[in-house]
């Protein structure tokens, strides 16, 4: 019988712990695998026992990380102290790439002949480019998300990085068509400061397109964990909306949904892998918008980065501006050219995402990770 690879694997959000959830499956279909590490539902549907609840790391912008921040360090010493002492063949961070980083150099002061892969690259092409040459050599190599982060990677001294794909191009079915009619999906975020920020929004959105013609109903797809509350929370909104959960059940609302109002994020690769049309938007913080000012980003959006021109709308706020969302999302559903303009854009990034780059081609990441156990 095949030696079992031993496998640490740590995803902080839930879009992490699904990219971690498909590591794990591959890798078993290859080689026994004893794996433990930090998750949520979709690492624990594939075995993965998690040392602590993945959601105490699903923070994001300053205002959420500062209360947080003794606690973050010392989950963070605690995953790194795990593996350390646990010495497996290979540690994968996924995503949550500030804490990621620093139980990567924690392990690397202690035991540097163990190796740590991050997958998910930092949005380094984005702003400080200078983040990218301070991931060695705390990682061994970078297992990337997006066909182009490679080529930036090598242009500035990162990591050694390879192109792996992203779940949702098997998960997500690519629609050709736009149904006439069909619900509008709600995508608010799943972190806390997201909510706080987006879901007032979303209430606006769902009132004041209830009676568009094209609009059947409203639905809110969201991870398990919040799912009850969220329903409590959209209860007494003016018009009714469908809060569901599961991979399944959100892969089936982007199959009949005529549009969606999202949070930029990966739900609007998602979205676009799934061919339904959007309107993205973020209410961001003061040090974040700093940062969009600073570095002069062009787009925050990933199917606007991805092919590199204005896809789909983006309404980035500092100061809270509803109106100007509703009439974003007003005039996408008014306009079939425009509606029928971001499925043509989203097609060629399918494209993309399934077959990466002549330059770097889409690679199956259970080999990169395998290369470890046999090196050993």
């Amino acid at each position: 019988m095949a030696t079992p690879l031993r496998l640490f694997i740590l995803a902080g959000e839930p879009s992490g712990d699904r990219i971690a959830a498909e590591l794990v499956r591959r890798l078993s279909e290859r080689v026994p695998v004893e794996a433990s590490g930090v998750g949520g539902e979709a690492l624990s549907a594939v075995g993965v026992r998690s040392l602590f609840d993945m959601n105490e790391l699903s923070v994001m912008g300053w205002a959420d990380v500062l209360p947080r921040l003794p606690k973050l360090l010392w989950r963070a010493r605690q995953v790194a102290q795990k593996i350390i002492k646990t010495r497996p063949d290979v540690a994968v961070m996924v995503d949550s790439q500030v804490f990621s980083e620093i139980v990567a150099k924690q392990v690397y002061k202690a035991a540097p002949d163990i190796p740590v892969l991050l997958c998910v690259a930092p949005a380094a092409w984005a702003w400080k480019p200078e983040r990218a040459t301070h991931l060695k050599p705390h990682f061994r190599e970078v297992m990337a998300v997006l066909p182009f982060e490679p080529a930036f990677m090598r242009s500035v001294s990162g990591p050694e990085t390879h192109y792996i794909g992203h779940p949702a191009v098997n998960s997500m079915a690519f629609r050709k068509s736009i149904p006439e009619h069909g619900p509008l999906l709600l995508l608010p975020g799943s972190r806390d400061g997201e909510l706080r920020r987006h879901l007032p929004f979303m209430r606006v959105v769902a009132e004041r397109l209830a009676a568009h013609p094209k609009v059947t109903g409203f639905i809110l797809p969201t991870p398990r964990r919040l799912e009850a509350s969220l329903k409590q929370r959209v209860a007494d909104w003016p018009v009714k909306v469908d809060v569901i959960s599961g991979e399944e059940r959100k892969a089936s609302a982007m199959a009949g949904a005529v549009a969606a109002v999202a949070v930029t994020g990966t739900v609007t690769l998602e979205l676009a892998l799934a061919g339904v049309p959007m309107v993205t938007t973020y209410v961001a913080e003061r040090r974040q918008a700093k940062l969009w000012v600073k570095y002069k980003v062009k787009f925050a959006s990933l199917p606007n980065i991805l092919l590199d021109q204005a896809v789909v709308p983006e309404i980035l706020q500092l100061e809270p501006d509803v109106e100007q969302l509703v009439s974003a999302a007003r005039s996408l559903l008014d306009s079939d050219d425009a509606l029928r303009a971001q499925v043509e854009g989203f097609a060629k990034i399918r494209g993309l995402m399934e077959a990466g780059t002549a330059e770097d081609p889409r690679i199956d990441p259970a080999e990169r990770i395998l290369r470890y156990k046999t090196a050993k």
